[in-house]
């Protein structure tokens, strides 16, 4: 299976892109990555003859594969153009889920960092106003119950010298 798997991956590889990396995965799979485009696909096999997993999805900074973004389980012995026109469509839901519509917006997180590429701004919930911080009631009592220990303590020590 997995000589049937290489075969198949390596003219699919060939359609899609020019410059690409197959390599053998852990599981007995096949998977197929390309830098430039940074996606990746996978064919994996699924125990029946002729029957492979296709997944996509795309690379991370540093070269890493992200989770997959789809599957679908095709039929090996459909012809090339045909695996090649399914992976195509996985690539493009790929592609679609990794840019928001708006496209990525710039500048800094909330915690003042740069967002990670491809990823939205958070927007704040509809209909309801955004809280800004500041001290609540329990934290004022807290506050007051530490100074009245500290005030008796500092009043028991310069009160209590003349006994």
């Amino acid at each position: 299976m997995y000589a049937q798997l290489r075969e198949t991956a390596q003219e699919l590889a060939g359609i899609l892109w020019r410059e690409h990396t197959v390599y053998r995965e852990r599981g007995g799979g096949v998977v197929i990555r390309n830098e430039q485009v940074e996606r990746w696909i996978s064919l994996a096999p699924t125990g029946g003859k002729d029957r492979a997993l296709l997944r996509a999805g795309r690379l991370l900074d540093g070269g890493t594969t992200a989770p997959a973004r789809t599957e679908v389980v095709v039929d090996l012995t459909a012809g090339t153009t045909e695996l090649a026109a399914v992976c195509r469509r996985l690539l493009a839901e790929v592609a679609g889920a990794a840019v928001p519509v708006g496209g990525p917006e710039a500048g800094p997180s909330r915690a003042g960092r740069p967002r990670a590429a491809g990823r939205p701004a958070r927007a704040p919930k509809p209909g309801r106003p955004r809280r800004t911080r500041h001290t609540g009631a329990g934290s004022w009592f807290v506050l007051l119950c530490v100074a009245a220990v500290v005030g008796f303590w500092i009043y028991g020590i310069v009160g209590g010298a003349g006994y």
